[in-house]
């Protein structure tokens, strides 16, 4: 669809451009990235026919672009540009068909019906018949910019190219645009040249990216390769990290301020933790890095309060979720700021003790009973229904713990819960066989994220090590204390 060979140029006789090379698909949506000053914008003017160029050559369907006249031109290229702006006091439908001007023929450019049902149609498409007699000046911007999106679509154009079209934008609109332009790609063929400095957004809607660093190509490629931490720190010059979406295949990136608040060089310890009949709390002077399959607080974040509620072993709620934060909420607790777990175990048995090493700690936490007792190797014949958690263990990590520790972590926890399940001979009651656990488990792993670095917590490595043999005797002592109460 699009070519762009060799091709340099710029403003008189400096060339911002040297060398850019690469193909554009239709219905591609292909995004230009590159801090200020990279070309990004002198690009987009050289495709649209705007500026010149010194070198090379762009192909639009395999005929040069100087060998278009300026309507032809408009009739494959539209360009919605960053700013668009309305200084005349036209309507809505009055401002979109201008698009149409490419189109008409004559000297007296008339209006046909084809040119009228074209300027209906993109006017559905993009949400604003609703308001087509609106005067413009009266519209917010994310409606204007939907406006100039339709008039650029009413020249129905091969190509749309637009220079930071979210700019601007609150996120509803943001959205809402990108997901149109997505829709028009997929399903019309229509060829989308963008530029963002949004990276995020870039990453989520763009099947590839053009990364440009001082006029030249650094990379052209599908965003998991073109967003990567390393190359994204070295062209923008700042600190980032990348993360994956929660929904969706596609890198994302935040920024790693040099300015922040300075985080308290805390300790978790047994002086935090109240228990109580009712539930057992741990506060935490300080937001921890918390990985959990908690009831409230499941998966990754940053929590201050934790809880471990006790409710009967009848409990049967149809949303569990939103009982438990509802349950916080009466108790002062922020459900945002905690995580938060069930349990039918009796919380006095709980069990819970400090272990260090020369420079770092932790602070585990369990309570633990085994009358659900489950053989995972066997759990195929149990019936399945949900019930409170029995086991439930807290693992609280003085130090600053990789993603890599974080999952380990929870894995050589379970290695030594399972090795008190075989010491203490806890049989699954279905199959007769040694249980691995129970069958609703909880874990939780939280760090201060400071003091010494913890890379690792695979069974063997000091933090692993610690980890096991907190696990193993903190569930020890609470398997054995519920076993006490059943039989008194």
């Amino acid at each position: 669809m699009l070519s762009v060979q060799h091709v340099s140029g710029g403003y008189g006789d400096e060339s911002v451009l040297k060398n850019i090379t690469f193909d554009v698909n239709q219905g591609e949506l292909f995004g230009v990235l590159g801090p200020n000053g990279s070309g990004k914008t002198t690009l987009l003017k050289m495709i649209s026919g705007i500026l010149p160029i010194k070198q090379g050559e762009i192909y639009i369907s395999g005929k040069k672009l100087q060998e278009f006249g300026i309507k032809q031109l408009a009739q494959m290229v539209a360009v919605l540009s960053q700013h668009s702006s309305q200084t005349f006091p036209y309507t809505v439908k009055e401002t979109v068909s201008l698009g149409r001007y490419a189109h008409q023929k004559g000297w007296f450019q008339t209006w046909s019906d084809e040119d009228e049902s074209v300027v209906q149609r993109v006017m559905d498409q993009t949400g604003i018949s609703s308001f087509q007699h609106k005067n413009i000046q009266a519209l917010s911007g994310g409606e204007k910019q939907r406006v100039f999106l339709a008039q650029a679509l009413a020249q129905e154009p091969e190509i749309l190219l637009l220079d930071e079209p979210t700019n601007h934008l609150d996120l509803s609109y943001q959205k809402e645009l990108l997901d149109l332009l997505k829709r028009w790609t997929m399903e019309k063929g229509l060829t989308v040249i963008s530029i963002f400095h949004d990276l995020n957004l870039a990453g989520l809607y763009c099947d590839r990216l053009l990364l440009l660093e001082k006029g030249t190509i650094n990379i052209n490629h599908i965003p998991n390769e073109v967003l990567k931490e390393d190359r994204i720190r070295d062209v923008y010059h700042t600190k980032i990290q990348r993360h994956p979406h929660p929904k969706v295949a596609a890198p994302q990136m935040v920024l790693l301020p040099d300015v922040k608040q300075e985080r308290e060089d805390v300790e978790i310890t047994e002086a935090m933790v109240s228990v109580s009949s009712e539930f057992i709390e741990l506060e935490s002077p300080v937001p921890l890095r918390t990985m959990s399959s908690g009831v409230v607080g499941s998966g990754t974040g940053w929590h201050q309060t934790f809880v471990n509620r006790h409710v009967s072993k009848d409990y049967n709620c149809d949303d569990h979720r939103a009982e438990m934060a509802g349950f916080l909420k009466a108790k002062g607790f922020e459900p945002s700021a905690t995580v938060g777990m069930m349990t039918a175990v009796y919380l006095e048995d709980v069990s819970y003790q400090r272990f260090e090493q020369e420079d770092f700690s932790i602070f585990v936490v369990v309570t633990a009973g085994v009358g659900n007792a489950i053989d995972a190797s066997k759990s195929e014949r149990h019936v399945y229904q949900m019930t409170p958690g029995t086991i439930n263990t807290w693992i609280f990590v003085n130090g600053e713990l990789t993603e890599e520790a974080f999952i380990q972590s929870i894995m050589t926890a379970t290695e030594a819960k399972v090795k008190v399940m075989h010491d203490l001979e806890v049989l699954d009651e279905v199959t007769g066989t040694i249980a691995t656990g129970t069958s609703t488990d909880s874990i939780l792993i939280a760090a201060t994220q400071t003091g010494k670095v913890l890379e690792y917590a695979g069974t063997i490595s000091p933090l692993g090590q610690l980890i096991s043999k907190a696990v193993y005797q903190c569930t020890t002592e609470a398997v054995q204390k519920s076993k006490k109460r059943k039989q008194t």
